[in-house]
């Protein structure tokens, strides 16, 4: 039975790293080298999988209990984190028209650093001065990367900066909104509540700001039939991100998550460059490598001084 139990939990981190590398090499794919230019559109799709999906896994599969919404005020609360969520998916995709999936992921580390400030910001919660200090290489990785990074673009990079900033915004105020026992909802509950509400903001959106792209997908799908295999399989793989988000963390521990994802990003920026031949240089390698260090170190501060207290 304890066989079995290593089994079906290293099958989850198996299938938790391949849906995070997948999702972000194959939406560079199609934003970059496949020529599909409309990441308004992409993420819409992955909304519509994740909105769909997630109602069946729990509500058919019964991967958690389902939790309803108790009040309007509630429904308020998810209804703004879902607005936030939507932006800082669709930021990250634009940005992956203008960067290389390495700089992208060195960009995305410094979530502890937004989070730390929001959290500062908006709770007044201070941190231990270990805890502080650690975030200094986080930031400073990124800055020696941006200098020696060949492919570095600067709308790419303020709006991949913005998306980490909103989704450490998100994850403080959820915090926030949802800290009453009576609204707190698990991660896929959440996800199937907010997804709908980002499909509403990205509809309108779509039309307004990309045109005709739901024709020229058509068109794509009618004279290369694997596009649309491309475009659903990405679908699938953005909610497989958040299922197995949440299954790695109810079969091992948050912490667990916390360590899986400082290699993964390691591991994804290592695929795209053998992928995609994307030039690095010296100076942006060992920028993302101290990137990586301090956010390890970061993570190490914060949990003894969380169990310090």
């Amino acid at each position: 039975m304890k066989t079995s139990g290593s089994l079906v939990t290293l099958g989850i981190i198996a299938a938790w790293y391949s849906s995070n590398i997948g999702v972000l090499l194959l939406n560079k794919y199609l934003l970059s080298n496949y020529g599909f230019r409309y990441p308004i559109f992409l993420t819409l799709c992955h909304m519509l999988a994740c909105s769909t999906l997630s109602y069946l896994a729990i509500s058919w599969l019964t991967v958690t209990p389902m939790q309803a919404i108790r009040s309007r005020v509630q429904f308020f609360k998810i209804s703004s984190l879902g607005l936030i969520f939507c932006l800082s998916v669709v930021g990250g995709n634009i940005s992956l028209k203008y960067l290389p999936v390495s700089f992208n992921q060195a960009v995305g580390a410094t979530t502890p650093f937004f989070t730390a400030v929001f959290a500062y910001l908006m709770t007044r919660t201070r941190e231990a001065f270990l805890t502080y200090a650690a975030l200094l290489p986080v930031v400073a990785g990124v800055i020696i990367a941006s200098g020696g990074e060949p492919s570095f673009h600067l709308f790419g990079f303020i709006v991949c900066a913005a998306a980490t900033a909103a989704r450490a915004f998100k994850s403080v105020l959820q915090g926030i909104l949802l800290s009453t026992e009576g609204e707190k909802l698990n991660p896929m509950n959440l996800l199937m509540y907010m997804a709908p509400v980002a499909v509403t903001v990205l509809i309108p959106a779509t039309v307004l700001m990309e045109g005709d792209v739901v024709g020229i997908a058509v068109s794509l799908s009618r004279d290369d039939v694997k596009f649309l295999w491309y475009l659903l399989f990405n679908s699938l793989l953005a909610f497989l991100v958040n299922l197995t988000n949440f299954l790695v963390t109810k079969y091992t521990s948050a912490l667990t998550l916390q360590v899986l994802g400082n290699a993964k990003g390691a591991v994804a920026v290592v695929i795209s460059i053998l992928i995609f031949r994307n030039p690095v240089s010296v100076t942006g390698m060992m920028g993302y490598t101290i990137t990586v260090i301090g956010v390890v170190l970061y993570n190490a501060a914060k949990k003894r001084s969380n169990q310090s207290k």
